[in-house]
């Protein structure tokens, strides 16, 4: 047996190194990721001790890329990403723009190229997959639609960069005067019509290729993947099935690079997607879930492998410059085009958030541009430091971004009394800024009450009856609810058809819309926040129902309410047993779990009605049977 084994090498030093310093982050309350790049550069060529093998590391890592992708698509469906189109294009293709220009002007500052600032600029331009999603997961944001806004903006990015990746060697073959710039297909086709094809017959065999590996999806892959998976499952074997999940996504996303050039991650993306169809979406999201975080601990493990710390101390104006541009200039250019889009401040807050920090994409962009001698290797150290030093921060980026987020976007919108003989008057009126009395929010007000063009304006958002401010609410005796998904809405509509008083804590725009137009109260907010909360004037609340699922935040929100009023009743949901206990010990005085309820609802029904058909019948045919 021979001794040589770099790949055992590699995945043993990796995982078991990610996890000693992935478990010391944690105890620091970092994220484990930043012990996973330091486990990374730990065994990278630019330490002392055991180097790891640099090109199965990276190969490794794409794997991770592989089936986390996967694990989006199957929560991400079409209808979920043409939902987000209006805003996630043109604002990806704006902050792509802005954030090359400013990596443009670095390099060029330099002493680069046009070619090497461009691509530069680029690969600050993009986020890293892994990074946003880890963040998403971890804040229970993915199927929110913030979430869903933010990997609508990711693919977008994707796809930009899956365009310039044949582009750039494009560009430089054609300025170096070379024909076909590397494409075979691009050559075949110049030699076949005896022309030369330049960049614009690039670009429309690039965008064939990527609508030809979509439509293949939509139309063949739509039928034949859930079809697989379908008749795997009814096979009855586990293992059978984990395989051929597995198979899906690493098969379709090696498929999609080879046969039309498009990236492994898009691929995989694709292939969930088309699966998150099928009623077994979920189960296939389980069963990959092991592999999936196991490989994604070795994408970050080779991150660090490719850091030369002397990067620090050899140009520490460039370096700082360069996380300013992922930092700072992405985040605020995000932030602003959210923000022109008319959505609230904490998407905006979100987005920019997730996006301040670059990763995978960049890295290939960075090999690509120093392969084809259009970057410098000083770009490419600033881009690898970048990277880990935007990934490092980017918890701290989201710490900040939800500190200041209740102060911003906080409101209460309630529904006001109205004549019974006057129209409904149209107002959003909007408190004013700490140390402003109240006479300077009346001509603003009065603006959007009376003015004649008040119905045009996009500058004065209305909504019929709504007035907003952010007073605590003046009912007493009421019930507050928290969350308005499937189970809340359920609770606040029969609240409502009681005649009960109610306010509900919400942060989603949509059921906030939904709120408002059934007129009653909202709170506009992440109850975990004691701000928010505080809102709901829980002094004064009979009870307190919190609907939502997550329980680490529905932890705080009892908490924090039995902080508040002691002798207030409190009642939670869960789905296991652990979840009971954790909210029962943190205050609550009743906690309903789901699966428990549907076992006594399927007993309630079955005791009330013994003398079924079915029973009847199998108790004829076994007495027929029986000696007399």
């Amino acid at each position: 047996m021979p001794h040589d084994t770099p790949l055992i090498s590699t995945i043993v030093a990796g995982l078991v190194l990610a996890f000693i310093f992935g478990a010391i982050a944690n105890r620091f309350r970092l994220p484990p990721l930043v012990g996973y790049l330091v486990a990374g550069i730990l065994v990278g060529p630019y330490t002392p001790g055991f180097v790891a093998d640099q090109s199965l590391a990276p190969e490794l890592a794409e794997i991770g890329v592989i089936l986390l992708m996967f694990g989006v698509g199957l929560h991400f469906s079409l209808k979920d990403l043409m939902s987000v189109r209006f805003i996630a294009v043109p604002g990806a293709l704006a902050q792509i723009g802005f954030a090359t220009l400013l990596g443009w002007a670095l390099g060029w500052a330099m002493g680069w190229t046009t070619g090497g600032g461009l691509v530069f600029g680029l690969a600050l331009s993009v986020a890293s997959t892994v990074v946003l999603l880890k963040a998403l997961q971890e804040r229970r944001l993915v199927d929110t639609e913030r979430g869903k806004i933010a990997v609508g903006w990711l693919i977008v990015e994707d796809l930009a960069m899956v365009l310039a990746l044949v582009l750039i060697p494009a560009a430089a073959s054609v300025s170096d005067g070379g024909h076909g710039g590397g494409d075979p297909m691009v050559a075949t086709l110049g030699q076949l019509l005896g022309v030369d094809l330049g960049l614009t017959g690039i670009i429309g065999v690039t965008l064939l290729k990527v609508a030809a590996f979509v439509g293949l999806m939509l139309v063949v892959g739509r039928r034949v993947i859930p079809w697989i998976l379908h008749r795997i499952a009814h096979s009855g074997s586990r293992e059978l099935f984990r395989l051929g999940v597995l198979a899906i996504a690493l098969g379709v996303a090696f498929g999609a690079a080879k046969l039309f050039g498009v990236s492994l991650a898009l691929g995989a993306f694709f292939a969930g997607m088309i699966l998150s169809e099928s009623e077994l979406s979920h189960r296939a999201a389980q069963e990959s879930l092991p592999l999936r975080d196991a490989f994604a601990v070795l994408f970050f493990v080779s991150v660090g492998m490719l850091f030369n710390p002397a990067i620090l101390m050899e140009s520490p104006g460039p370096l700082l410059a360069t996380v300013a541009i992922i930092v700072v200039g992405k985040s605020i250019a995000a932030f602003l085009i959210v923000l022109a889009f008319r959505r609230s401040t904490g998407t905006a807050l979100t987005i920019s958030a997730s996006l301040a920090q670059i990763g995978e994409f960049s890295f290939i962009l960075a090999e690509l541009g120093v392969g084809l001698n259009l970057l410098p290797e000083e770009g490419r150290n600033l881009i690898l430091a970048g990277a880990i030093i935007s990934i490092i921060l980017n918890p701290l980026i989201f710490w900040l971004a939800e500190t200041v987020k209740p102060g911003l976007e906080t409101r209460v919108i309630r529904q006001p009394p109205r004549a019974a003989t006057e129209p409904a008057a149209e107002t959003r009126v909007t408190a004013p800024p700490a140390g402003n009395g109240p006479a300077a929010a009346a001509p603003e007000i009065e603006a959007a009450r009376s003015g004649p063009d008040a119905a045009g304006r996009a500058d004065v958002p209305e909504a019929a009856g709504e007035v907003e401010d952010i007073r605590p609410t003046s009912l007493t005796g009421h019930t507050v609810l928290v969350g308005y998904g499937r189970v809340g809405s359920l609770i606040g509509s029969a609240l409502t058809a009681d005649g009960a008083p109610l306010v509900v804590i919400e942060d989603a725009d949509q059921r906030v819309d939904a709120l408002q137009a059934a007129g009653i109260e909202v709170i506009v907010g992440n109850a975990a926040a004691a701000d928010v909360l505080a809102l709901a004037n829980l002094a004064a609340a009979r009870c307190i129902l919190v609907a939502i699922p997550e329980s680490f935040e529905a932890g705080q929100v009892v908490e924090q309410a039995r902080k508040a009023n002691p002798g207030i009743l409190i009642i939670g949901r869960a789905h296991s047993d652990a979840e009971v206990d954790h909210l029962t010990g943190l205050g609550a005085d009743v906690v309903i779990m789901g699966e428990r309820e549907i076992a006594r609802g399927m007993l309630d029904r079955v005791r009330r009605q013994p003398d079924l058909p079915v029973a009847a019948e199998a108790s004829a045919g076994s007495t027929a049977g029986a000696p007399v």
